[in-house]
């Protein structure tokens, strides 16, 4: 089989490649931080940069360079893009809020369970994820990333 074919959309090549970008730095990021590595942030959500406006926005900025701003991959790519990166800040963002709240109270029951004998909630509920969304200025590095990538890939062909 001809695997060429796998790598001969660069749309998708600009995509994949900003999403491996970003994942990369963002773990880097987390291990620095917390001083360990965890495998888990190689493809999780949430943290710096957003790895979803980094792919939005290589894609966006890809079909600008080879169809044209009155293109209407461009224009679809565009809208798209904003309808993620709002998103990310505004209704995954509050998710995320809401899975730290719920978080605090099933450790606040599970403590009251604890204290009468009863079985653990956790073996219940599991722990909710609280990294869903992000801060406006991890959807801005995310979104330069991206661009990055775009005018890189650019200049490569």
């Amino acid at each position: 089989m001809d695997f060429t074919v796998l790598f001969s959309n660069p749309l998708i090549n600009a995509g994949v490649i900003s999403w491996l970008c970003a994942q990369l730095i963002k773990t880097i990021l987390d291990a620095i931080k917390h001083r360990s590595f965890n495998r888990q942030r190689l493809a999780g959500a949430g943290g710096m940069p957003s790895s979803h406006s980094a792919v939005c926005c290589s894609v966006v900025l890809t079909s600008y360079y080879l169809y044209g701003f009155q293109s209407p991959i461009f224009a679809l790519a565009f809208i798209v893009a904003l309808i993620v990166m709002y998103d990310a800040t505004g209704v995954r963002w509050a998710a995320g809020l809401h899975a730290k709240a719920i978080n605090q109270i099933v450790e606040y029951l599970e403590n009251d369970d604890k204290e009468a004998g009863k079985k653990s909630l956790n073996d219940l509920i599991p722990r909710l994820n609280e990294s869903l969304g992000h801060r406006v200025i991890e959807v801005i590095c995310g979104a330069l990333l991206g661009i990055f990538i775009a005018v890189l890939g650019q200049f490569l062909r």
